[in-house]
């Protein structure tokens, strides 16, 4: 046909895998969505009757599962929203820095040292007394979108 050759640029870098499409009218309390960019918990749903131009629309309430801001919007139920991949990991509690970052040991026994302490202050402090009293830490981090956060602790006995 023709002898041109044609080179594709991607713009897309590999942050298209953060998300998934589902309907607007799926997504249920205690779901996931992303607002503003922003991985959330979905606290409240509510969805209005199908007006004079057609579409029912869904009212979502969520907190940013990072750092814990409201955030609202309103999604027509029949199209599609961004449901952020959201995992959580458990890591056992190696070491505290001077500077708030935390070492982690990872299942296949490296460490893993790019996080820092969590901004909850009740969360911190338990973590801080029990790294001080010797205690056998691990805790939980949840990652989405690319960012990552202690979450949670669990205490697994003395060292």
């Amino acid at each position: 046909m023709s002898d041109e050759e044609h080179h594709f640029e991607s713009k897309a870098d590999a942050g298209a895998s953060k998300t998934y499409p589902q309907q607007a009218g799926t997504i249920r309390k205690n779901g996931y969505i992303v607002i503003k960019n922003r991985p959330c918990k979905v606290v409240e749903v509510s969805t209005s009757k199908t007006g004079k131009h057609g579409h029912a629309k869904c009212h979502f309430v969520a907190i940013d599962i990072f750092n814990g801001k409201k955030l609202e919007d309103i999604v027509p139920s029949s199209h599609n929203c961004d449901v952020p991949h959201v995992t959580r990991t458990d890591y056992q509690l190696i070491d505290i820095s001077e500077d708030g970052f935390v070492s982690l040991l990872t299942e296949n026994g490296n460490t893993k040292d790019d996080l820092k302490l969590p901004t909850d202050d009740s969360l911190l402090t338990q973590i801080k007394d029990g790294f001080g009293e010797g205690k056998d830490l691990v805790v939980t981090v949840m990652s989405s979108m690319g960012e990552e956060q202690i979450c949670a602790l669990k205490d697994i006995g003395p060292k």
